[in-house]
C-alpha cells in the first residue's frame, strides 16, 4: 500500500534503465521523498547508471553478479535470482527467520552473524529445486500474514500440529533477538529565513548520514531541546552580521518527533523575519519543487506556507 504509489511514479517517470541513468539525482530523490532510507535511492541510481553505461543495459541474470550491484545485498540479489531466474538461493528475511525458528523450535540468536548462514541452509534444504521462487514467496508470505510477530492465530493455522514452538509453547519467545538497537536523541532546530519578499533560504544536505543530498533550512544541532531565548541568542550570534534580524518565533510550539531507525530526532523550525531581501535565497512558493525528507516537506505544506 504505500511502495506501490512510488512504483508507479517511478516506472512512469523511468520505463527504462537508460530513463533512471540519465536523470538527475535531485528529480530522484523527490520521486522517492516519503519512502525514507534514501541511500536506496541513490544506491538505485548508482546501479542504473552501471548496468545502462558498463553493462550495456542488460541486467545480471544471477545470483553472484547481482551482489556486484551497488544497494543490492543477499537477500535482494536472492529474490531477483530466484523470482526472476529461478535460481535456487533461498531468500531470508525477518519472515522467514520467525517461521523457521518457530517450527522447528531454533534457539540461535537471529542477530548473530552466523545466524544467516544456518537458516539459509536450512531454507536451501527444504526448497524445491525446480521452484524456488514459489518457495521463497510463500515463507516469506506465510511470515507476512500467518506467523506474524505477536499474537499469530495458531489455532487457524495449517501447521499447527507440526510446529515445535507451538507444541512447547515457545511461540512467544521465537525467534530469539538479543541485540537491542542502541538509539541516539538528535535534537534539530532549522531556521526558516523569510525577507520582506516572502524568500527564504534552503541548502542541500551534502554531509554523509540521513538525509544526503536533500533540502533543508539552515541548520543549528543542540545537544538538548532549547526554548525561545536560548535559541534566538544562538541564530543572533550565529546570523546577525549576515542579516538583519527583525523578530524570531517558534513556527511549532510542541516540536516535532520524528523517530529513524537507530535515532529520534527532536525538531523545531524558528521563524526568522530579515529586513530587506535576502541575495541567492528561494521564493516561499517555489519551496515545494526541491526534494526534502518527509518530516520538513509535511512542514513546509501542511504549516509554512499557509503562513504569511
Amino acid at each position: 500500500a504505500q511502495g506501490l504509489p512510488y512504483f508507479l511514479a517511478f516506472t512512469n517517470a523511468f520505463p527504462t534503465v537508460f530513463d533512471l541513468a540519465n536523470a538527475e539525482e535531485e528529480q530522484v530523490l523527490k520521486l522517492w521523498q516519503g519512502l525514507g532510507y534514501y541511500s536506496r535511492a541513490r544506491n538505485l541510481h548508482t546501479t542504473a547508471k552501471y548496468v545502462a553505461n558498463t553493462l550495456n543495459g542488460v541486467f545480471p541474470n544471477n545470483y553472484k553478479d547481482l551482489l556486484k550491484l551497488k544497494g543490492i545485498g543477499e537477500y535482494t540479489a536472492a529474490a531477483i535470482a530466484s523470482f526472476s531466474h529461478n535460481e535456487a538461493v533461498p531468500v531470508v528475511d525477518g519472515n522467514v527467520f520467525r517461521v523457521l525458528s518457530r517450527y522447528f523450535d531454533i534457539e540461535t540468536d537471529i542477530s548473530l552473524a552466523t545466524a544467516k548462514k544456518e537458516f539459509s541452509d536450512l531454507a536451501l534444504e527444504l526448497m524445491p529445486k525446480n521452484d524456488p521462487a514459489t518457495f521463497n514467496q510463500a515463507i516469506m508470505e506465510f511470515g507476512a500474514l500467518q506467523c506474524v510477530p505477536k499474537n499469530p492465530d495458531c489455532q487457524n493455522c495449517i501447521f499447527n500440529s507440526s510446529c515445535a514452538a507451538l507444541q512447547k509453547k515457545k511461540v512467544q519467545t521465537l525467534p530469539v533477538k538479543l541485540k537491542k538497537i542502541k538509539i541516539s536523541y538528535r535534537f534539530f532546530n532549522y531556521i526558516v529565513f523569510e525577507d520582506d519578499k516572502l524568500n527564504t533560504v534552503i541548502q542541500k544536505r551534502d554531509q554523509k548520514g540521513i538525509w544526503q543530498n536533500l533540502y533543508e533550512f539552515p541548520l543549528i544541532e543542540t545537544e538538548t531541546e532549547l526554548n525561545l531565548d536560548a535559541v534566538s541568542e544562538l541564530i543572533s550570534d550565529k546570523y546577525s552580521s549576515q542579516y538583519k534580524i527583525k523578530g524570531i518565533s517558534n513556527l511549532n510550539s510542541n516540536g516535532k518527533i520524528h523517530k529513524l531507525s537507530h535515532q529520534h530526532l527532536n525538531i523545531n523550525f524558528w521563524k526568522v523575519k530579515v529586513k530587506g531581501e535576502i541575495l541567492g535565497a528561494t521564493n516561499k512558493k517555489n519551496i515545494k519543487n526541491f526534494p526534502f525528507p518527509k518530516v520538513i516537506f509535511n512542514f513546509i505544506e501542511e504549516e509554512y506556507t499557509e503562513l504569511s
